[in-house]
């Protein structure tokens, strides 16, 4: 027998070592300090999901709640610790392997949308991941999934949104809200954006007609009115919300997300927010609705299609490598991004 051959032994296979990959881990709740970089075992897809070669992710506000440790994370996600220790978020990347009734992705293609435990060399991820968009690079692409569905989803089927309409988007530099001025213009819209002096323009440079500057103007005291306001920050009250809005207009609430070291308690004002807004609603002529966005395929390929179109552009502020996540999202943190925070992996 030759010396590069030899006879399986029973039970060798089992023995062998499981593949590992690099992670970002949680195992417990705390700031973005608690995060940490390990090696842990890869994960295998299933029948019906598959493996992806992650290249890039982006970090969103709602994260930094998820291993903040708030009341209502840990009602959901485990009072102790988190359930999940390797944080899940937008990727794109590389599919590696499919499950055996996966017929509409294969290995080699290039994929973006949402994976669990996607801060990691390989993550699994199963209906909400979809071709990328032709000439967007990973890291663009990596920026799409949820902050680009929770500006599709507020405009188009909160808001209704109507072409020659106008819009007022509070919150117009942050993650959400680049992909909403975008997204307003596309469907047709006059957009007025809320941001910084620092940020005017880059506002007016993806398509906003007019742009607020927040720290020299009041948009509710400015005496014009708007056919829908788009609340992605969430730190004005409903009154000052409904003096933008013109008689019968609607107010669509998505704000408060981000948290500046609060744990999970600055989940607590946009909630009692949407709360006053229900009631108000019933009372005043203005149409008030508050909503968390659902990831879907369908509203992905629409991203895709927007992103090929060159409608639609992600604004990244910043890249990090995986090591550096705790960075990133201290960053976020700040609550001054522009744009996203990508992590390459």
């Amino acid at each position: 027998m030759s010396a590069t051959m030899r006879p399986a032994v029973s039970g060798e296979a089992d023995t062998m070592p499981a593949p590992t990959m690099n992670a970002i881990v949680c195992d417990r709740y705390g700031p973005p300090e608690s995060l940490k970089l390990e090696d842990t075992v890869r994960p295998a897809p299933d029948d019906d999901r598959v493996l992806v070669r992650v290249r890039a992710v982006s970090i969103n506000p709602a994260d930094l709640h998820n291993f903040g440790g708030g009341l209502i994370v840990r009602m959901t996600s485990g009072m102790q610790r988190p359930r999940t220790r390797i944080p899940w978020s937008d990727v794109a990347g590389v599919v590696e392997a499919v499950g055996r009734n996966v017929t509409v992705l294969r290995p080699g293609d290039e994929v973006f949308g949402t994976c669990a435990g996607s801060l990691a060399e390989y993550a699994l991820g199963g209906k909400n991941l979809v071709p990328m968009p032709a000439g967007m690079t990973f890291e663009q692409a990596a920026a799409l999934p949820i902050a680009g569905i929770t500006a599709l989803q507020g405009l188009r089927d909160k808001g209704r949104l109507q072409p020659g309409q106008s819009v007022l988007i509070n919150g117009a530099a942050g993650g959400v809200g680049t992909f909403a001025v975008q997204i307003a213009k596309a469907l047709g819209a006059e957009v007025t954006g809320v941001c910084s002096t620092r940020n005017a323009d880059m506002v007016r440079s993806i398509g906003a007609d007019d742009v607020v500057d927040y720290t020299r103007e009041d948009f509710a005291r400015r005496g014009k009115r708007y056919d829908l306001v788009f609340d992605l920050v969430g730190n004005r009250s409903l009154s000052a919300l409904r003096r933008a809005a013109k008689p019968g207009g609607t107010l669509v609430l998505s704000g408060g997300a981000h948290d500046r070291g609060h744990g999970g308690r600055g989940m607590v004002r946009p909630l009692m927010l949407a709360a006053r807004g229900l009631v108000l609603s019933k009372f005043v002529a203005e149409k008030i609705v508050f909503f968390i966005a659902q990831i879907n395929k369908e509203d992905l390929l629409t991203l895709k299609e927007l992103g090929e179109a060159g409608k639609v552009r992600p604004v990244i502020d910043r890249t990090c490598p995986l090591d550096a996540a705790p960075e990133a999202f201290r960053y976020l943190k700040t609550g001054h991004v522009s744009g996203k925070v990508v992590i390459t992996v």
